[in-house]
């Protein structure tokens, strides 16, 4: 048990049997009346997202989550395949827990599997990877760097809006939390 005071992102909470994740969180005094925090939570689960207000001090349930740094070993068709870098067991995590993550997973690849009594329930990738671009139309003659952008398709398959002097083959470092393009790496 903690209190909403203790409240921080990432911090999972088990509210009427299902869990919750807080995305954001705000500490209100109001000049009048009690003080709250006013939350945003996404279930687990369904990946659902709504407000929800606490008066301050109350005491809400925390769940057991364990967050492990895993490695990404490969995809069996259904499933993505992650190893405990200490025990070596592998773990199968949905490709449904997995969602928009696997847009950006080569195999190797590190990421965070949260779980909860021994079921994945999300996995973290980091802020940003480097991935290469597989495919990409020529700029125009006359296009400029400050001008528009083009699709790339990237080695995972996923496809990104780029620079018009994106080429195939270049090294990109792209945000994996919206897919945007953050630059060229050498």
């Amino acid at each position: 048990m903690a209190t909403t005071n203790d409240l921080k992102n990432g911090t999972v909470l088990n509210l009427d049997g299902n869990l919750w994740a807080v995305v954001e969180f705000q500490h209100v005094k109001p000049g009048k009346g009690g003080a709250f925090v006013r939350t945003k939570l996404k279930n687990v689960l369904s990946g659902k997202v709504v407000d929800k207000t606490f008066n301050a001090g109350t005491k809400v349930d925390t769940a057991n989550v364990d967050k492990r740094t895993m490695q990404y070993l490969y995809n069996d068709g259904t499933d993505f395949v992650f190893m405990d870098g200490d025990t070596y067991d592998q773990v199968p995590v949905s490709s449904a827990i997995v969602g928009d993550a696997a847009k950006y997973m080569l195999e190797n690849t590190e990421a965070v599997v949260a779980t909860h009594d021994g079921n994945p329930l999300f996995i973290e990738l980091p802020a940003s990877v480097v991935l290469v671009v597989k495919h990409t139309d020529p700029g125009l003659q006359g296009d400029r760097s400050t001008g528009g952008t083009k699709p790339a398709e990237l080695e995972t398959g996923a496809t990104i809006n780029v620079p018009l002097f994106i080429n195939t083959g270049d090294k990109l470092k792209v945000d994996t939390r919206d897919g945007s393009y953050l630059g060229r790496v050498n």
